[in-house]
């Protein structure tokens, strides 16, 4: 086997198990789905010496609109920088042209690295309408491009960093939390095996975080220690309201993280 792909939960379960096989002919492990965990993309360049490969993209970008290959423009950053850029989305594979847009206004947003908004995509295997106009064509602009509904920002190079879903950010007091970077933060405690975060009303701020975390078999934590990990990883308004421990992360049928699942399921929660 040279090439190898799945979503961040099969890499998950399948760490573990690395040092059981022999892996020396793989050259590639890819990955795609949702947001690859910094800790999780290290755990396999430590244990076979490859990096997961990171990739994003729909079933309407026809699946690939981004690949985080190596670039020189990386080769001066520090080891734990160039984790860092590992870690993202990547630059758009050719043909495939990309724009970030503020979902309010709909004007579009500098390549900064620090203004976030809605991806857009187009290009000649982009989706330009849904069969029969299902949908009423609300996902596409008036020029043309796929709203992809991933909330991302993008560097001065392109390479795209997710910052989470429309639909799965977290408005508290009127400022955006990303619950996506909140369980990538998360799940690089040893101790986690699997974490998910949504929103909780708040009768003040609106919405706050909750923290949803599946601890590694054999091992105990506390909720103290998962806000302590997290302090100086992240802004202190970021820090979850409430830490609630479960046996595992619900899954969609491709793998991915339910969260739909876990806010029926934490509807109406109350912090203690």
């Amino acid at each position: 086997m040279t090439v190898t792909g799945g979503v961040p939960t099969i890499w998950m379960g399948m760490l573990p198990l690395v040092p059981e096989h022999d892996l020396s002919a793989l050259r590639a492990i890819l990955c795609g789905g949702s947001a690859v965990p910094r800790s999780l993309s290290e755990g396999y360049r430590e244990a076979v010496g490859l990096p997961i490969l990171h990739a994003w993209g729909m079933t309407e970008t026809s699946p690939i609109a981004t690949m985080s290959t190596t670039r020189s423009h990386y080769a001066g950053l520090s080891p734990s920088e160039q984790a860092d850029a590992r870690a993202r989305q990547g630059q758009p594979v050719p043909l495939v042209d990309l724009r970030l847009v503020d979902p309010a206004t709909g004007d579009e947003l500098p390549w900064d690295d620090t203004s976030s908004g809605e991806i857009q995509a187009a290009g000649p295997w982009i989706a330009a309408e849904y069969y029969r106009g299902e949908g009423g064509g609300a996902q596409f602009t008036d020029d043309g491009w796929l709203r992809t509904g991933d909330v991302a920002a993008v560097d001065r190079y392109g390479s795209v960093r997710l910052v989470d879903r429309t639909k799965d950010l977290i408005k508290s007091g009127g400022e955006w939390i990303s619950s996506v970077e909140l369980e990538n933060e998360i799940m690089a405690h040893p101790k986690v095996a699997e974490a998910a975060v949504i929103a909780i009303p708040h009768e003040k701020w609106i919405e706050r975080p909750l923290a949803c975390v599946v601890v590694r078999s054999g091992e105990t934590l506390t909720a103290e220690e998962v806000i302590a990990h997290l302090e100086p990883r992240v802004a202190k308004w970021w820090l979850p309201d409430a830490v609630e421990f479960i046996d595992e992360v619900p899954k969609t049928s491709v793998g991915k993280f339910s969260k739909r699942t876990l806010r029926e399921k934490f509807g109406g929660y109350q912090v203690s």
